[in-house]
């Protein structure tokens, strides 16, 4: 049964996450639908990340398998023919991938961005889409502190009370905090996997390095507590994007098993 890797858009606004629930309209239940539409089989969609509600993606990737073989350009714009009367969810590309591929395990690092619009005026077009804060930010400051987060700890600190993962230990790749457009402030973060609102909590506990009301050395401490009470306040979900997924090159994608990390959300 041939396999297709599928990159997907979405602005999470309106759904209540990627993973199919009750409560709720998914992202994955949504181009399931789209799928069932375009070859008549209820199919299931595995994804690289489970993102929570209100989280968004510009380069999230899923799999499939479908009974008929189907040229992958067909693929993605008859799936984008159905999404488009959804709204908010857009196939961006199809390929072709081994049997041995899964979006999830196969996954080498994924690459998340969190975007700060720190400014006065409260977004009016890109709300729902970033944090807003009023305050002015230290970016240097923020980016210094990131750094002391890089390589692996434990970062049972900075994940939800309801996070499911059986170790708290992590990889931390890449984090960091830079200007970017129209005053916005940037975090950019890599890892091979992520704790469930591990960047949400890195994002609110920056936020007090960059107003002045925490140092270095708290953001450390908070670090090596292990405590969640002593993070800084979770993030909202409208500034957080899934922006990318890295995989083995197609040689050895059958192959490879990642640790079934599921993303941030």
């Amino acid at each position: 049964m041939p396999r297709y890797k599928l990159t997907i858009e979405y602005d999470g606004t309106t759904y209540c996450g990627w993973q199919r629930q009750k409560n709720g309209i998914s992202v994955q239940e949504t181009v399931e639908r789209a799928l069932l539409a375009f070859c008549g089989e209820a199919v299931t969609l595995f994804g690289a990340g489970r993102t929570d509600a209100g989280v968004h993606a510009t380069g999230q990737v899923a799999h499939v398998d479908i009974a008929r073989e189907w040229k992958t350009d067909t693929v993605r714009d008859a799936l984008n023919a159905y999404l488009r009367e959804e709204g908010g969810v857009a196939i961006l590309s199809a390929e072709r991938v081994p049997d041995g591929f899964d979006a999830r395990f196969s996954a080498r690092k994924r690459h998340y961005l969190y975007r700060i619009l720190n400014r006065r005026p409260p977004p009016s077009i890109l709300k729902g889409q970033v944090w807003w804060v009023w305050r002015s930010l230290d970016v240097a400051a923020m980016d210094r502190a990131a750094k002391r987060l890089l390589g692996t700890h434990d970062f049972n600190t900075f994940r939800s009370v309801n996070c499911q993962a059986k170790n708290p230990v992590r990889t931390l790749e890449r984090l960091d905090v830079v200007q970017g457009p129209g005053g916005e402030v940037h975090i950019h973060a890599s890892a091979q996997s992520f704790l469930h609102n591990q960047i949400r909590s890195f994002a609110g506990s920056l936020k007090l390095v960059g107003e002045g009301r925490w140092t270095e050395g708290d953001l450390v401490s908070a670090l090596e507590s292990r405590d969640r009470k002593r993070c800084g306040p979770v993030a909202p979900p409208d500034g957080l994007y899934l922006t990318r997924v890295d995989y083995a090159s197609a040689d050895d994608q059958a192959e490879q098993v990642g640790d079934g990390g599921v993303g941030e959300e």
